[in-house]
């Protein structure tokens, strides 16, 4: 067998990404004749028009549906496995992602309510982790790999930059005034 058809077996095998470095300990083979073979692979599959295509997620590489069959799988696996998150769990899980790590008390005060049902939900699904605590004791939040893998990025480096983001004029200043009370918050700590 190949190297390349190894390394495809591995990732079909594994539920999450696999780094480079993995594969090539796996494997017994050097990581540059990995990462070639991962090149190799994802060619393979590009100029085969697969119905699977190589990408690089969350630090590592996993085998992924076409995008051109998502109408044909999302028809297949139309039965929802979770619910979607709601709008506080949305908005929570936001404010983790782009002030890691964030406590719960931290995120009470930017959202104006209280966030422990939110933080729960989160930490029950595993899109976000405990990650130590602050100087007054409180949990620390962060997001997870399986967070970057849901949403497609390969880092926390892809997220969407805030300042794209045009909001109207009232929920702007309301936005700005709870960042206002959430920072000044934040500094006298």
């Amino acid at each position: 067998m190949t190297l390349e058809a190894t390394v495809e077996a591995l990732l079909f095998l594994s539920a999450d990404p696999v780094p480079a470095e993995e594969l090539a300990e796996a494997t017994g083979a050097e990581l540059h004749q990995v990462v070639a073979a991962l090149e190799r692979l994802r060619e393979h599959l590009e100029f085969e028009r697969r119905g699977l295509v190589l990408r690089e997620l969350a630090g590592g590489h996993v085998l992924a549906t076409h995008p051109d069959a998502e109408p044909a799988a999302r028809q297949l696996l139309a039965k929802p496995r979770t619910p979607p998150l709601t709008p506080a769990q949305a908005e929570t899980l936001a404010i983790i992602a782009y002030l890691q790590p964030a406590s719960r008390p931290e995120i009470a005060r930017i959202r104006g309510v209280a966030a422990e049902s939110a933080v729960a939900t989160l930490l029950e699904r595993g899109l976000v982790q405990e990650s130590g605590r602050s100087g007054f004791g409180a949990v620390l939040y962060r997001t997870s790999d399986l967070f970057l893998r849901l949403f497609g990025l390969r880092s926390l480096d892809e997220l969407p930059n805030p300042s794209a983001f045009d909001p109207s004029p009232e929920l702007q200043t309301e936005l700005r005034e709870r960042l206002m009370r959430a920072g000044e918050a934040r500094a006298s700590e």
